[in-house]
């Protein structure tokens, strides 16, 4: 019973020293207000720092962007500027061509007319003494009225003039007793030949000419069918 007792008595007591051992709320300073209100500020300080330096970075990249513009446009512009003289350069060297050609267009058909002329020339002069036998042999026809004689003049001055033709080049096609040609010879009739080919040239009805391997006339033939 006393012991009972013993430990009530105690047990108030130790409650009372429990109770004292319980550790005191520490109040707030006037310090650590003060430093309670400059957090937010800083916090503050920090995002605006943030943002101004978040802005620096995008005008600086701008610069960069705006900068890369003006070095194409400046690379663009002189590409054009080359392009442009290249092409100007290209244009005077087709004029200058352009007036070659036509200086040497010029100069060929004046030489071409000249050679023409210079041919014509001489092959008139070459024919100026068939023209002087001809006149020479109707001359004495006239007078003597001798047939053989006048005969004789004409073979000769047509002797002259063949020879005049055939030294520029003039060359009488072969047709009689050959193959008929389309490009050589020129049917006029065809005609029933009882010792010829059919397709062969029997007889010549007008002479045909090249001058230089060039047909200038057809010869005028009749062909055995």
């Amino acid at each position: 019973m006393k012991d009972t007792e013993k430990r009530d008595d105690e047990a108030p007591e130790a409650v009372a020293e429990e109770a004292d051992v319980q550790p005191v709320e520490e109040q707030p300073t006037e310090q650590d207000a003060e430093q309670d209100e400059a957090v937010p500020e800083q916090r503050a300080d920090e995002a605006g720092a943030e943002e101004d330096a978040a802005a620096t970075d995008e005008a600086e990249a701008l610069e960069e962007v705006e900068a890369e513009i003006e070095a194409e446009e400046a690379a663009i512009a002189a590409d054009l500027a080359k392009a442009k003289a290249e092409a100007e350069s290209y244009l005077d060297d087709l004029r200058r061509l352009q007036a070659d050609f036509d200086n040497y267009r010029k100069r060929t058909l004046r030489e071409q007319t000249a050679r023409a002329a210079s041919a014509s020339q001489a092959l008139v002069t070459r024919l100026l003494p068939v023209l002087d036998n001809f006149e020479l042999a109707v001359s004495a026809a006239e007078q003597s009225r001798d047939f053989d004689r006048m005969l004789k003049g004409v073979e000769m001055v047509f002797g002259e003039l063949r020879e005049v033709l055939q030294s520029e080049g003039l060359v009488t096609i072969e047709a009689e007793g050959k193959p008929f040609d389309p490009e050589r010879h020129e049917a006029v009739v065809a005609v029933e030949q009882e010792d010829s080919e059919p397709g062969t040239v029997v007889d010549i009805v007008r002479a045909g000419y090249e001058l230089r391997g060039k047909v200038l006339r057809p010869a005028m033939v009749k062909v055995a069918k």
